[in-house]
């Protein structure tokens, strides 16, 4: 008999342990279910047009960074072929503004920046021109000493050595950007400070760009310089002033020998060169009728005529790829 008792206590035990199991299991199942649910809900508003999303749209949220030309395709072929086995580095990004068709090669490769840093130079004057800290009027003089000691230039390599540069900031941010002035780069940079740059770059999210610290050497990528022009692009479809006056100028831009240079003769070629010592670099945004598109081309090499040529050979195949779309 007390056997018996104990065989049936001890079933009793066993279904309640397994009744506590099922529960246990089903709790956890609608846990889960429920956990799924809430964020399937939050989804949906955060996808919401009245809260911003996490990446800045001006980033290249809608264009993959990839090659989507194929391999096959003409331009692929053409460009990769321009740059086989050639001697150095180079970095290229081509992105057609209206497709959103691209090309690029070693687009997240560090380059010194040459003169290319004086887009961002540009854009902080013209920020703290909207802010209405700077005036294109107000007139800044420094004394060629202090900018090349200030900035770690040696009396060696210093285009200048004495004397004073005293410019308004409107024909200052002229000379930088259309034929490339240093000594108007550096007396606007001593203007803004080195600090407000650095801000604007990680505001930008143009994270594979520095300024450098005072003696170091800016850098950037092709990605990067690519993502500040189609910012600069879109903010201008906007009809955003100060973007406008900024693309004037870089449209205006004198030194021509690179992306310009195979392209029709009347082509609107918004851009900025770079060039400082094995660096060659070219950046901008061809204007057609087709359509506009961006191409950056970064270079580091000891034969400087010769990626120059390159340079305009890559601008020249884009440009009739695009034509004959």
């Amino acid at each position: 008999m007390q056997h018996d008792q104990y065989v049936y206590r001890l079933r009793r035990e066993r279904s309640a342990g397994k009744k506590l199991i099922r529960l246990i299991s089903f709790i956890f199942v609608v846990f889960i279910s429920l956990f799924f649910l809430f964020f399937a809900f939050l989804g949906k508003f955060t996808n919401s047009p009245l809260i911003s999303p996490l990446a800045n749209p001006l980033i290249f949220s809608s264009i993959p960074f990839r090659d989507t030309f194929g391999r096959g395709n003409q331009l692929n072929t053409i460009i990769n072929n321009i740059l086989k086995n050639k001697a150095g580095d180079y970095s290229v990004v081509v992105i057609n503004l209206k497709t959103n068709e691209n090309y690029s090669f070693n687009e997240h490769k560090l380059f010194e920046t040459a003169s290319l840093y004086k887009l961002w130079i540009m854009s902080v004057v013209f920020e703290q021109i909207e802010e209405g800290r700077l005036k294109k009027t107000d007139v800044l003089t420094e004394k060629i000493e202090v900018l090349n000691e200030k900035f770690k230039i040696a009396t060696e390599s210093a285009e200048l050595t004495e004397g004073e540069i005293t410019l308004p900031v409107g024909e200052a941010l002229r000379r930088m950007i259309t034929i490339s002035d240093n000594y108007s780069a550096l007396l606007l940079t001593e203007k803004i400070r080195l600090s407000s740059v650095t801000s604007y770059l990680n505001l930008e999210g143009l994270n594979e760009s520095k300024i450098g610290t005072v003696g170091g050497s800016p850098t950037t990528s092709a990605y990067d310089t690519a993502l500040f022009l189609e910012k600069l692009y879109k903010d201008n479809k906007n009809l955003n002033e100060n973007t406008i006056e900024m693309l004037a100028l870089l449209k205006n831009q004198q030194l021509n020998s690179k992306l310009p240079k195979y392209l029709p003769q009347n082509s609107i070629v918004a851009h900025k060169t770079g060039e400082l010592g094995e660096y060659s670099h070219d950046a901008g945004i061809v204007y057609t009728s087709r359509g506009d598109y961006i191409i950056v081309v970064l270079t580091k090499t000891k034969k400087i005529l010769e990626a120059n040529e390159i340079i305009a050979q890559v601008s020249k195949a884009a440009y009739d790829y695009f034509q004959r779309k």
